[in-house]
């Protein structure tokens, strides 16, 4: 029988921060990447990289991936979603700037918040929560803010597949909390999404005329790898064993802070500029986050 937890503990706080640290660095990876990496070739050799080795840590930790437990199904399901946020993501960033689909793509938490409680009870989020939701979005958007001009057909595509991948995203979860796939090991939950999408994304990547090599610089292989190893496997092996013991809907709304840390990772390593929307936008994010986690009185 699984323990699953009512609130955040410093474990899952500190698991969480630590995971939207690396998947916003990897924004600045994959910008810096995406110029010698066409995009789904990059997300095909990424997501291989990572079946591959979350096939040798379940050799290592004796932890089944293929016997019959009836969540064949669900982990279909949840694959193809998986895959269809990861093609969104990569061909909306195609259409629209980086900023702007990012805004739509953290539309994710509102989904599970949505829909989850009509499935799992325990998920129901109280008004104050909610409000916390909405403060830690509208710090997102702020963030932004700066990067919205006039919208073009292109970008309207580009922000219509970020909210889209964000729609996509929130169901994934929404498949591993209320089907089979909520008894299943961390391992075998993952390796349904990054297995599918390492066969999909390559047909996707042909279909799209994308160019195929294996001959790139060091500093390309080095971003792949550092995608792969600690993106790809370890921080999403994290958060599927913390979607087993942790509410979902309050683990969601940390997810806000990864945009954040991408723009901070901008200012500091990419040197952009610090103003005083990000200032406030960290602030509406860090609010809203304590109120969503915020313990009930009764």
């Amino acid at each position: 029988m699984i323990e699953r937890k009512t609130h955040l503990d410093a474990l899952a706080i500190t698991l969480l921060i630590v995971c939207c640290a690396v998947w916003g660095g990897q924004q600045i990876l994959i910008k810096t990447t995406v110029a010698e990496v066409p995009p789904l070739w990059q997300a095909s050799i990424r997501t291989s990289g990572a079946v591959l080795l979350l096939w040798l840590w379940c050799r290592w930790r004796s932890v089944p991936l293929f016997q019959r437990d009836g969540t064949l199904g669900a982990g279909l399901l949840a694959g193809l979603l998986f895959t269809g946020e990861f093609i969104g993501i990569y061909i909306g960033l195609q259409n629209t700037s980086a900023s702007r689909l990012t805004v739509f793509l953290y539309t994710a938490p509102f989904w599970v918040a949505l829909l989850l409680p009509r499935w799992v009870p325990s998920e129901r989020m109280r008004a104050l929560q909610w409000t916390g939701l909405a403060i830690a979005f509208a710090g997102v958007v702020l963030a932004f803010s700066e990067s919205f001009g006039h919208s073009t057909s292109t970008q309207l595509r580009g922000d219509a597949l970020g909210l889209a991948a964000g729609m996509l995203w929130g169901l994934t979860t929404l498949a591993l909390r209320t089907t089979k796939l909520a008894t299943a090991s961390p391992e075998k939950t993952l390796f349904y999404q990054v297995g599918v999408a390492a066969i999909v994304c390559p047909f996707v990547s042909m279909a799209l005329g994308e160019h195929w090599s294996l001959s790139y610089s060091t500093w390309a292989w080095s971003s792949i790898a550092v995608q792969t190893i600690v993106g790809a496997f370890a921080t999403y092996l994290a958060w599927m064993w913390m979607l087993r013991h942790y509410p979902a809907t309050q683990m969601s709304s940390f997810s806000f802070l990864t945009p954040l840390f991408a723009l901070v990772f901008g200012v500091v390593l990419l040197g952009e500029a610090l103003t005083l929307q990000l200032v406030l936008a960290l602030v509406g994010v860090a609010a809203g986050i304590v109120l969503v986690n915020r313990r009930s009185s009764r």
